[in-house]
Formats: structure tokens, sequence, C-alpha cells
């Protein structure tokens, strides 16, 4: 996600290396990389959650635990989408880049996981960034006259992985792991978006109700496609051996390229759309990937070339907001490190990888400072 956001202010790169606008059926390696986040957090779930339930944690725990979590994940969207645009900075008290600077310490204050015994309490850093982000969403002006309030034009990256969090999370629970029951909430998913999405068919009118939830109910079938490889995988219920394990896994991406295939003729490729075929497709891309990473790390042992990501697996979300901090002091100072003719070709590549390494190398030094983001 770093390097493809970087990527794409560089001029003259092959087509694979951006968006693919959404009228052409079809995605590239970009297209792919937010719904392999997605399918990494569906992932997790299994594992997230089982672990506080065998810690002792009842439902209404476990059920709060998610819901603040979410809320957590919508707010840090929601700032993060009204720094990107939609302000009138003629109106604001303070100059855009430095509002959009201030929601990352606070973030850090209110999400970083304090080590026991830190003197003051936790709590008074947590109030202090929760004091921060009220006074800039106090100090924000948006819209064309500069009215108060910030708007959800869009959710954001994190606010999209909040909503699909929260759905998988509770179809988990409700499915009670089994992965029959998660496969009918995956095929759910996707009648919503079909239901809201066959006006050019002779259906009933009050189908249209389902079109504003479209793209959540595509990205919550993507995360609960990472649920089910977990659970074939890791499940204790379904453990056998690694030839089966590996053919069930294999069944799985088949599974998903056959309903890609099957929805491609009714809704096309699009990941700005939030297509079906676009999710069973990016699900089917992100069971391969892990297939092979497991293949050459958890059975093969090759692990030491993966190190060097580690900090970022081990902080995340920092990792993804770093280079949001950046950008806001580049703006700040009308500043950017490549000038502008060199943001082009081979070199503007190049570029991005270190760009991608140096965050990596960012993060290590955070991490050994203590500085760790948990929702």
């Amino acid at each position: 996600m770093v390097f493809v956001n970087e990527v794409a202010g560089i001029r003259d790169l092959p087509q694979a290396f951006y968006h693919l606008p959404g009228n052409v059926d079809g995605m590239t390696m970009v297209d792919w990389v937010f719904a392999g986040f997605l399918f990494i957090v569906g992932m997790s779930i299994p594992f997230a959650l089982n672990h506080r339930i065998k810690s002792g944690d009842d439902q209404k725990t476990l059920l709060m635990h998610i819901l603040l979590r979410t809320f957590g994940l919508l707010v840090l969207g929601v700032f993060m989408v009204n720094a990107e645009g939609g302000h009138h900075e003629e109106s604001m008290l303070i100059p855009k880049a430095l509002w959009a600077l201030m929601i990352y310490p606070a973030a850090i204050l209110i999400w970083n996981k304090y080590h026991s015994g830190i003197k003051p309490s936790p709590w008074l850093y947590r109030g202090l960034g929760i004091l921060i982000l009220v006074v800039l969403a106090i100090l924000y002006r948006g819209g064309e006259h500069g009215e108060l309030g910030m708007t959800p034009r869009w959710w954001g990256i994190l606010g999209l992985i909040g909503w699909a969090y929260l759905f998988s999370s509770l179809f988990y629970l409700l499915s009670k792991g089994k992965i029959q029951m998660v496969l009918i909430a995956i095929l759910l998913c996707l009648a919503i978006y079909i239901l809201g999405h066959i006006d050019t068919y002779n259906v009933p009118s009050w189908f249209s109700i389902f079109r504003p939830y479209g793209s959540h109910a595509t990205h919550t079938g993507i995360a609960l496609s990472g649920v089910i490889l977990s659970l074939i995988l890791f499940e204790t219920r379904y453990k056998s051996d690694l030839p089966t394990l590996l053919r069930r896994s294999i069944a799985w991406l088949g599974f998903l390229f056959l309903m890609g295939f099957a929805l491609r003729p009714f809704f096309h490729i699009s990941k700005n759309g939030a297509t079906p075929s676009w999710g069973m497709y990016s699900s089917m891309f992100s069971v391969l990937a892990f297939l092979v990473i497991y293949w050459i790390i958890d059975i093969k042992k090759q692990d030491s070339w993966a190190k060097i990501f580690q900090p970022a697996g081990a902080n995340p979300l920092l990792t993804y907001i770093i280079p949001f901090i950046l950008w806001a002091l580049y703006d700040l100072f009308n500043f950017y490190p490549l000038p502008g003719e060199y943001k082009t070709g081979i070199l503007g590549l190049v570029y991005c990888i270190l760009y991608a390494f140096f965050v990596l190398w960012l993060v290590r030094i955070l991490n050994k400072m203590n500085i760790r983001l948990q929702l």
C-alpha cells in the first residue's frame, strides 16, 4: 500500500502500476492491494477473536471490543478523508497542512500500546489525543463557503476496512467458526450487491435499497474469504495432514475463480465499483499469494528474507499512516524530496521502492521507541 500510493504520482509507467478507470473491465496489481488488505483482516479475525475467547472474554466484552475497534477505524478514516479534500482553507484558522499533520500525533496518543508501569497514566495521553481531535474537528471548515463540520464524503481506506471488519467479525461470531456458515455469509454479501445493481432487469423497484451497501458487501465478502482460508489451514476442528489442507485451499481458490468468472459478464471487474467479480478474483489472488508465502516460510522454513518486513507486520497501522505524515510535512513546507522533472519512468519507480523501504526503516525505529499502534 505504501508503494502503490507513492507510485500513483509517478508519470509514464506501464498501466500495471496504476488503477484502471472504473469503466474498464479489468484489474491491475494496484487494484488488488486494497483487497489484499481486506483479505488479511479476514484471516486475522479467527486468531484474534479465538484468543480473546480463550482469555475469558464473554460475548458482551467481545462485542464491545469489535465496536470500539470499528469506531476507531471510522474516526481515523473520516479525519484522513477530510484532510485530503473538501476543506475550505481560507476559512480555517490554521493551514490545512498543519491541520492534517496534527491528526497523527493525536492518533498515536490515543491508540499507542503503552507498556505497563508508564507514568503518568496512559489515559492522560489518550485524553490529550482525544482533545486534539475534538479541537481539529471544531477548527475544520469545508464546502464551498467554509461551513463548520467534517463530512464522510467517503470513509477512507481505514473506514472501509473498519466496516468490513465489523460485519466479518459479527458473521464469524454468528457462524461459530463453521466454514459452511461463513460461505453462506459470503453468498449473502454477493446477493446484497447483485440485488442493488440489477436495475436494468425487470425487478421490483425496492431492490434499489441495497445499492448504497453494495461496496461494503463486496469488501466484507473479501474479508470473509480470508476468514475461510484461516479456518481451512489453522482451525483445530478442520485439522488434517498438509496435502489435504493444501488441496482444500486450492479448492477454495478454484471456487473463488469460478464465482468471479460467473459474475463477470453481469458485473465487470472494477475496483472503483467494488464489483463482486473484482472481489472474488482479488480473493483468489490473495489465496494464491498466501499459499506461496506459506509454502516458502512455514513449509520450507525460508524466512530470513522476510525479516525486513517484520516491523510493518508488527505495527501495520503506524506503517500505513507514516506516508500521510510525510505528505502533510511536504505540503506544510512546500517541499517534495523528488523534483518534479524526475517523477517519471524508471527513476521515479526506483524512488518509490526506496521510499517504501525508508518507511520500513522509520517503523523499525519507532518500534524501538515503543510507539506501537493498536486499535
